[in-house]
């Protein structure tokens, strides 16, 4: 490393020690996920969308909290961020994971080189504004069927995206599209003429997440609202905000977790007799009940480190970045490192997801506890980018060298060369 680059990394590092300290965040939120825990079972069994919760962490400023302090943010570090998100989950993980479009695009503003994209972005996040993401689509083969188009000198989105996670609560809308054969991403009001938000995702878990279908028909897009074209020279780095992604989908499992553990003491607590005891009993005092507790904490604990040992590795790619240190290599160790925290965290709390109900009986199984939306949630959020697929890239990874999405990387740089080609071919006509 250079001494430039060494110089750049203390003076960053001394600028975040001025950064408030976790628990001063944490204070200021702690009792607004408080007031979302307490209404999350009765969410979950009316299937109420929280936009009451959403608005009060709207008004907290939850949205700008990784937003530096210059810009008006609370300058948080990604480590912070995140075991604020798992505390988030805590209360309850739709919440969690309906953030998830929302901090991954401020994530890739705040990493812009760009100054001009801070200062567009960072004032409507300021004033309240959220992002949703319209990423997925329901088509035969993998790719992306929404367009843009030029008409008479103004750009029109078309397309319809399915799980638009976050949408239904955003002021804003994230989408990926193609102009011909180019991959962009653009961005939109979720208010505009053409746009329609629909709350139809039908999953058996994390149901209020607002993951249904958004629908562009002819939305006009302000040349400003292209945000950019994919290229593979950018491609490695967006093992950054892969692992970003997959990082918020964790954390709301690692809060699954602790949901668990509070849940399970708070039921043991209260039970007054035990199976298979003869008379009064206190099942707190029960040697099995307290094992099973005890691998409960156990289970929620070691997941809270892998979430947090991930986010570190983070903060320390993102101080890489700022310093303008950050290589190929890097980039690839952070993604396999978040592809092999999502083999064990996913384990773990399904785990004691199934578990918890060890420590009470049929009783447990009242629908008027909802114990069962643990188990719902976690493995809902765990099947997004399915844990199968990343296990195989991890073993493929340290079998034969090979990068993730190696060949998404090798199709890009192909079409960037010959969109290159056609460019030269042009200027010589």
């Amino acid at each position: 490393m250079t001494n430039t680059a060494t110089a750049t990394i203390h003076h960053l590092e001394t600028k975040a020690a001025a950064s408030p300290t976790y628990e001063e965040l944490a204070a200021r939120f702690r009792p607004i996920f408080a007031r979302i825990a307490e209404d999350a079972v009765r969410r979950e069994q009316e299937r109420e969308l929280p936009y009451e919760a959403v608005r009060w962490l709207r008004d907290a400023g939850f949205g700008r909290v990784r937003i530096p302090l210059k810009y008006g943010g609370f300058g948080a570090t990604i480590s912070q961020f995140f075991r604020l998100l798992v505390e988030l989950a805590e209360a309850d993980s739709n919440v969690s994971h309906l953030l998830r479009g929302h901090f991954a695009f401020l994530e890739s503003r705040i990493n812009h080189t760009d100054e001009s994209v801070r200062e567009f972005w960072f004032p409507k996040i300021v004033e309240g504004a959220l992002i949703g993401y319209a990423m997925a689509e329901l088509t035969e083969v993998t790719g992306t069927s929404a367009t843009i188009k030029q008409e008479d000198g103004k750009w029109f989105l078309n397309g319809k995206k399915y799980y638009s996670t976050g949408t239904i609560y955003a002021d804003w809308i994230v989408a990926s599209v193609v102009d011909g054969e180019e991959r962009v991403s653009v961005s939109l009001p979720a208010t505009a003429p053409g746009v329609t938000r629909i709350d139809d995702w039908d999953g058996f878990g994390q149901r209020m997440t607002g993951s249904g279908t958004t629908i562009f028909e002819q939305v006009e897009i302000l040349p400003e609202h292209i945000n950019r074209r994919l290229t593979g020279k950018d491609s490695y780095a967006q093992s950054y905000q892969k692992a970003f992604l997959q990082l918020i989908l964790l954390a709301s499992i690692a809060g699954v977790g602790r949901a668990v553990k509070r849940d399970a003491i708070a039921f043991v607590q209260r039970k007054t007799r035990a199976f298979g005891v003869l008379g009064a009993s206190s099942p707190r005092e029960d040697p099995l009940v307290q094992r099973v507790v005890g691998r409960l904490a156990s289970l929620s604990f070691a997941a809270d480190t892998i979430v947090d040992g991930i986010a570190r590795t983070l903060d320390a790619v993102h101080l890489a970045r700022l310093a303008d240190t950050a290589d190929e290599a890097l980039y690839v160790d952070t993604e396999i490192k978040a592809f092999q925290a999502q083999q064990v965290v996913i384990d773990l709390v399904l785990q004691a997801s199934t578990l918890l109900f060890e420590v009470g009986g049929a009783s447990a199984t009242s629908e008027t506890r909802r114990l069962d939306r643990h188990w719902r949630n976690a493995r809902t959020a765990a099947s997004h980018n399915p844990a199968i697929f990343r296990e195989r890239a991890i073993g493929d990874y340290y079998l034969n060298g090979t990068v993730p999405d190696a060949a998404w990387i090798a199709a890009e740089k192909e079409q960037q060369e010959a969109r290159g080609k056609a460019e030269a071919v042009k200027v010589e006509q």
